[in-house]
């Protein structure tokens, strides 16, 4: 497979790069290239044996890879679309490819030069970086396969069509976002800047919980959950929440018991991903592309993957998990390690009112057309916790949840004939 793409790529690039170069021109081109690849294979410490085996792929397959190296440096008009690709390329921590090419001969039993030449191939070809090359497995993909998967670049180019800029701090600050969305919301919350110390003290009232947040953060980093008892008093709380510069607190959200019995010490939040086309009349539609079930692991408060944590698929008539639990390990869950419940067919409370509240959310921005928004389940019915403007692109797309290897990327393609013009 990786021949024949190497011998269709080769035939593009002798098209693209024969324009104004002589032969001896294109043979010096090529050579350069293949040292330079060299030069970056040696720097991953893949010498000797490896890098001789390398040499044994086709050469045309080499000299693409150098020549994506060297045409990134050059900034060559061939490559001017691939600029992000570019910058990815030149990025590159040897440190972490390493490890990708480690991870991907344990996973696919194929020697680390070829994986080396092939994420090259894939980065060019796909815009995969060398961790969707890995997670996605491809590796055991063909061609179609392949395209069909919303990768790195493919990701930042939805972001780039869909989302205003201008509109992310609303959704990247909370003191924006709780605002603004306060419907949607389903509980108390404090702005801490607009707010004095008789304020909170009033909204302290008959809480002995509560969370406090940075104004900006991602993945759950920085948010603490205080309780009043361990403080000498309530005026304590508050000296120590305008100490550390929280931007916002809020009322603990108490989550469904379903949710509970899944992992208790996390707050299990269901990821739903919205999309905005235009109807008919020119109004703005909300869709749900997908939705997926977060779950705390090892004693963490938080349920992030960064922080330890899985997701399953959602189906979203049933409200059942269709998959395995997936980690950011890349480890499959069958049984959550601590609670010992099969996770496979659990069923989620208040999924259709939970997709269909985010629908209504994600009217309320329509400058923000591509959101991920997070959603407790609690015993009353759903309730956002935050949205997000890069909503993730590895959800829905991992191996052991699409067994036919068909990615994101044709709905997404169905749904925004835009794209094709972009």
């Amino acid at each position: 497979m990786a021949a024949v793409e190497a011998r269709s790529m080769g035939r593009w690039l002798s098209a693209e790069n024969g324009q104004g170069k002589g032969k001896a021109a294109g043979l010096s081109f090529r050579k350069e290239a293949v040292a330079r690849t060299a030069k970056l294979w040696y720097n991953i410490k893949l010498r000797g044996t490896g890098f001789r085996r390398g040499l044994s792929l086709p050469t045309k397959q080499l000299f693409f890879a150098g020549e994506i190296l060297l045409m990134s440096e050059k900034n060559t008009g061939v490559f001017s679309k691939l600029s992000y690709i570019s910058r990815i390329l030149r990025g590159v921590r040897l440190e972490e490819l390493g490890k990708a090419l480690e991870k991907g001969k344990k996973r696919s039993g194929k020697n680390k030069a070829f994986l080396f030449f092939d994420m090259l191939w894939c980065a060019a070809r796909y815009g995969a970086g060398y961790h969707d090359y890995v997670m996605f497995a491809f590796y055991n993909m063909n061609p179609r396969q392949r395209a069909s998967y919303v990768t790195r670049v493919k990701n930042k180019r939805l972001i780039t069509l869909l989302n205003d800029p201008q509109a992310a701090d609303s959704f990247d600050q909370k003191t924006l976002f709780y605002p603004k969305f306060r419907e949607f919301l389903n509980r108390e919350f404090l702005v801490m800047a607009e707010a004095g110390e008789k304020d909170f003290l009033r909204f302290l009232e008959g809480k002995d919980t509560l969370f406090a947040k940075p104004d900006v953060g991602e993945s759950g980093k920085g948010i603490e959950k205080l309780k009043v008892s361990d403080f000498e008093s309530p005026s304590a709380l508050y000296a120590y929440v305008k100490k550390h510069g929280f931007g916002t607190v809020e009322e603990a959200l108490v989550q469904h018991e379903a949710l509970s019995k899944l992992y208790p010490l996390s707050v299990n939040s269901m990821r739903v991903v919205t999309l905005l086309t235009k109807g008919e009349k020119g109004e703005w539609v909300s869709h749900c592309v997908y939705a997926v079930q977060k779950i705390g692991n090892g004693g963490k408060f938080v349920d992030n993957l960064e922080n330890g944590g899985m997701f399953c698929p959602v189906d979203l008539e049933t409200g059942k998990l269709t998959g395995v639990g997936h980690t950011s390990a890349l480890e499959t869950i069958e049984v959550h390690p601590v609670t010992k419940i099969p996770l496979i067919g659990y069923r989620i409370p208040f999924a259709k009112e939970a997709v269909e509240l985010c629908k209504r959310a994600a009217l309320k921005e329509p400058r923000m057309r591509l959101v991920g928004w997070d959603v407790c389940i609690t015993p009353k019915g759903p309730a956002i916790i935050e949205g997000n403007d890069y909503p993730g692109y590895d959800f829905w797309q991992q191996p052991e949840h699409t067994p036919d290897h068909i990615g994101l990327w044709p709905y997404y393609k169905k749904m925004l004939p835009e794209l094709s013009k972009n």
